[in-house]
């Protein structure tokens, strides 16, 4: 076992869970990664793989099936998994988040009908807030959901839905102004509905289409789509919690554990990338020794290591306050953005340490470049991480004066 990004205090359990996901992206992910990334392939038997090891119930309750495990638990699942390729952390991320919010906030009902099937990955799930115009201010969301007698009626477009297609579930935000007044604060005026649909693309239900896979730089094979909503009906009943105007507080809880998420695939690519340039580097010889014995190279291999062991720190006190019930949108924040940060910095001196080798296909690292730029922008961009950071830090320390 590797002495970076250890954990103390991990329980029995805990620890075997780790070893077996990490046996499993050794021998399941690493060798296929960068072969279906390049064809921008979806790992159907890789997500059949975490199927079987009930990685898809990991946080649902026992009650309902799953492990019953903590965030902690599924955050450093994250980290050995986008260790082997991040888009699969994807494919099961926006899942965890959907659950996670069922779980939370979902009606007795609710919960009865997904989370059983969930867990065992049979219902997959997608969120949806985002769409064309907006990016990261989700206050300005224009989709709508109008009551229409034992029904909703939802009209808009939403982007960047991850697992757009193969998801059968989707949490969508709209705008529901029954019941709110003319003038009340946008957020409070938001509904999250629970949409179910057939994977695939086109028109998977009336007035609901997925168009085809957005083109994109990296994070491959996980499908990133958009959403069109003309007309659908959603029965009342799908409506998260049962109540309109909670959606905003309902999908902030969720991208609280979606940024440990992120935070923690930062933390995985950036160990990977360490892996990759400490072994390059101890392999490949200039004027007469291995490069790793310059100490140039030992200066970028000192620099990357304490890297990633900061960002793993962070990202597991981020986890471990949520898990103990407090609040940890500070902490969740800080940790994504000192994740995402340092695994693109780490990743860029695994590449020079690559030399010529780092831009060809045929290196591991080239696949690497490519990904960690997502992390920088998944889940709110660092900018939004920094206003979120510096309006709690005024939160916490308001001046007497």
């Amino acid at each position: 076992m590797a002495r970076l990004a250890q954990t103390a205090g991990l329980t029995d359990v805990q620890q075997e869970i780790l070893s077996t996901v990490r046996d499993f992206v050794d021998k399941e992910i690493i060798p296929v990664a960068t072969e279906l990334e390049h064809k921008d392939e979806y790992p159907q038997e890789i997500v059949d793989g975490l199927k079987e090891l009930g990685l898809f119930g990991l946080m649902i309750p026992e009650e309902y099936g799953g492990l019953g495990e903590s965030l902690l638990t599924y955050a450093l699942c994250v980290e050995e998994i986008a260790r082997g390729w991040m888009s699969v952390s994807g494919i099961i991320n926006t899942h965890f988040i959907v659950a996670y919010m069922l779980k939370q906030h979902g009606t007795q009902e609710q919960k009865d009908t997904f989370l059983p099937r969930m867990a065992l990955g049979e219902v997959r799930g997608a969120f949806s807030m985002s769409e064309p115009a907006l990016g990261s201010d989700v206050s300005a969301i224009t989709s709508k959901g109008v009551k229409d007698g034992d029904e909703y009626v939802l009209n808009g477009q939403k982007m960047w839905l991850t697992n757009g297609g193969t998801s059968t579930l989707v949490a969508v935000l709209c705008r529901s102004d029954e019941g709110h007044p003319e003038g009340t604060a946008p957020h409070k005026s938001m509904t999250t509905f629970l949409v179910e649909k057939e994977p695939g693309f086109g028109e998977v239900r009336p007035g609901l289409t997925i168009p085809g896979k957005i083109d994109k730089m990296g994070y491959k094979g996980v499908d990133t789509t958009e959403l069109i909503m003309d007309g659908l009906r959603i029965p009342a009943n799908r409506v998260l919690g049962g109540v309109t105007g909670r959606g905003f507080y309902q999908m902030m809880d969720g991208v609280e554990v979606g940024r440990v998420n992120v935070a923690a695939r930062g933390c995985g690519v950036a160990q990977r990338a360490f892996e990759l340039g400490v072994s390059y580097a101890q392999q490949r010889h200039t004027f007469g020794k291995p490069i790793a014995a310059h100490q140039a190279i030992q200066f970028k291999l000192a620099e990357m290591a304490t890297k990633v062991e900061a960002a793993h720190a962070m990202m597991v006190n981020a986890a471990r306050k949520k898990d103990s019930g407090e609040r940890n949108d500070l902490e969740a924040g800080m940790a994504k953005y000192l994740a995402s940060e340092y695994c693109k910095e780490v990743v860029e001196d695994a590449f020079r340490i690559h030399g010529g080798y780092g831009f060809s296909k045929e290196y591991e690292i080239e696949r690497l470049y490519r990904e960690a730029p997502m992390l920088l922008i998944g889940e709110g961009t660092a900018e939004i991480q920094k206003m979120i950071i510096g309006r709690r830090l005024l939160e916490e320390y308001r001046s007497q004066g």
